[in-house]
């Protein structure tokens, strides 16, 4: 999607915030004992309460509002009866849609206690979000985001999860510009756009190298392969000439 009117962008402002709330409520909420479906349950509330739809049960009839991945467990891992434990590591993901206009965002959270090297994961995964966020503006290439994240992680000795994209957003929830590598990619030639609206979700991660699926009947839920912990921190944008608007903020 490309914004063409102030309306366009405080419909996907209002969208974008209502995601991030609901992430942030969600998150307050986690800690041990607490069931990955009792999550979900929060952050449906804070949706629907404000006229809000989950957009991967929209799309895609996930079998959840939110995705909630623990763990092993790299991507749109399915709300239910597993309990959250000290030392989990979990990333909720949530999407949404209202009057017609698409956000998503998504965080990794640790709880405590974890290692230093986990807590260094997650400070770093955030940080590996904002290297790519400074390479957006109008008329530099798509292919930088990919390139500044791709420097980062190997500085940092780091894998990039390398088949799991961000993407274009905005009157649906996966549109062009489609697979936008947050890993370098000699392939991307696009260029970013005045009012382009996409994703920059890098998947940082301690060995993982690829997402699949386990094998087990699951249609949904992706793991890293080789096995390592990893995190995903997920804004949605707008570019302009004055670098990126962030959507999902809270507030």
């Amino acid at each position: 999607m490309v914004i063409t009117t102030e309306e366009e962008l405080q419909k996907l402002k209002d969208i974008g915030r209502l995601c991030a709330v609901a992430v942030e409520t969600m998150a307050k909420a986690l800690e041990p004992g607490i069931t990955t479906r009792e999550l979900d349950i929060i952050g449906r509330k804070v949706l629907e309460d404000n006229g809000a739809q989950s957009a991967p049960e929209f799309c895609y009839e996930f079998p959840g509002a939110t995705c909630i991945s623990v763990n092993e467990e790299v991507a749109h891992g399915i709300p239910g009866d597993r309990r959250i434990e000290a030392g989990d590591l979990v990333n909720i993901d949530v999407s949404a849609v209202k009057d017609g206009f698409f956000g998503d965002t998504g965080s990794s959270f640790a709880v405590p206690p974890v290692s230093k090297q986990i807590e260094k994961l997650c400070r770093d995964g955030r940080r590996a979000l904002w290297t790519g966020l400074q390479q957006v503006k109008t008329g530099k290439p798509i292919a930088g985001i990919g390139n500044a994240i791709g420097a980062f992680a190997a500085k940092n000795r780091y894998t990039l999860i390398g088949n799991l994209a961000s993407h274009g957003v905005g009157r649906s929830l996966h549109e062009e510009p489609k697979e936008i590598s947050t890993w370098p990619d000699p392939d991307e030639t696009r260029i970013m756009e005045e009012g382009l609206v996409f994703t920059i979700e890098p998947f940082l991660s301690l060995g993982g190298t690829w997402a699949e699926d386990g094998g087990n009947g699951d249609p949904w839920t992706l793991y890293s392969d080789p096995r390592a912990p990893t995190v995903q921190y997920e804004h949605t944008i707008v570019v302009t000439r004055n670098g990126p608007i962030i959507l999902t903020l809270p507030n």
